[in-house]
């Protein structure tokens, strides 16, 4: 793989030959090199098992890495912890705040532990809380809050020490699409503030729509890292989703280039080249008497690419 293009004092995160291997002799971690520049808003994927909790739980002190380097805005990881975990947010998979305590006193006491003086704490607590749209829920118990409150609650948890490296390792999981979209509009706001973000994700559809750039892991390695849309341009095939007024015939036009499919009595999925002419493709429909009403990209380019290089058609939730 190419040398990191940043040194480590510029970088938001810089790893250099990292490894983790485990009593059992599993590597989990294979010299793994990674940059994420200050700023960005980075995906990081990868199937099950692939290592992506092993990188962030050495990444954030959780775990001991096996040899390697780790900097966080320049500072080392591995000799000046305290140092470096100041510089840095986490918010886990796990919802893992007192579910007794109200909103407001679980970020006052969690800022308290960073030592932030009381009412430094109580100002930044009311910031993030109405950021988060629940300054409203403030006294309540936080085992009232819905799934997608909660979520919000540990990013505006993590946002109290003023990180300027925030990872989130599925922050959207399980919640439904609507509260996803809403939470993506809160972690855009975090980052246009200049807080950079790392993010793991099962929802393919979320990295691209969210991210700048990525790596992908596999097997303990980074296959692939790069800007999204120059790891999507490798794609040659493109797939379209066509809603279709009326019925579809009982045979479907043939287009050299294109695999035509029915997903149902109204939708039909074309897969072709990027480089394809649709007006080719409107006027195979209408000769077959077929009628679009609607056309749209079907979000699978990420998810192409994801199995393309790993042999994998799961991701790690």
């Amino acid at each position: 793989m190419a040398a990191l293009p940043h040194s480590d004092t510029s970088a938001a995160l810089a790893i250099r030959d990292l490894r983790k291997t485990y009593d059992n002799k599993t590597e989990a971690l294979k010299s793994v090199s990674l940059c994420v520049e200050p700023g960005d808003f980075f995906a990081l994927l990868g199937p099950n098992g692939a290592g992506k909790s092993t990188l962030i739980g050495i990444v954030s002190s959780l775990v001991n890495a096996s040899s390697g380097s780790v900097h966080i805005f320049g500072v080392d990881r591995f000799t000046h912890r305290e140092d470096a975990m100041r510089l840095l947010g986490l918010v886990p998979q796990e919802i893992n705040f007192n579910m007794f305590e109200k909103p407001f006193d679980i970020l006052v006491n969690y800022a308290g532990f960073y030592g932030v003086p009381r009412a430094e704490a109580e100002r930044r607590a009311e910031e993030q809380l109405k950021m988060a749209q629940l300054w409203e829920k403030a006294q309540v118990m936080s085992r009232t809050l819905s799934g997608g409150m909660k979520r919000r609650l540990m990013i505006a948890r993590a946002m109290m020490t003023n990180p300027r490296l925030l990872i989130l390792d599925e922050p959207t999981a399980g919640v439904d699409i609507e509260i996803r979209r809403g939470m993506w509009k809160l972690l855009r706001e975090i980052n246009a503030q200049g807080t950079t973000i790392i993010l793991t994700t099962h929802y393919l559809e979320e990295a691209e729509s969210l991210c700048r750039n990525l790596a992908i892991i596999d097997k303990g390695r980074i296959v692939e890292q790069g800007p999204m849309r120059d790891l999507l341009a490798k794609l040659d095939v493109e797939a379209f989703v066509f809603d279709i007024a009326g019925e579809l015939p009982s045979v479907l036009p043939t287009i050299e280039g294109v695999k035509l499919s029915a997903e149902n009595a109204q939708t039909l999925l074309a897969e072709m080249p990027r480089e394809m002419d649709l007006n080719r493709v409107f006027a195979a429909f209408a000769g077959a008497g077929i009628t679009v009403r609607s056309m749209r990209n079907q979000v699978n380019r990420l998810e192409e690419l994801f199995v393309r290089l790993t042999g994998n058609k799961g991701v790690a939730a």
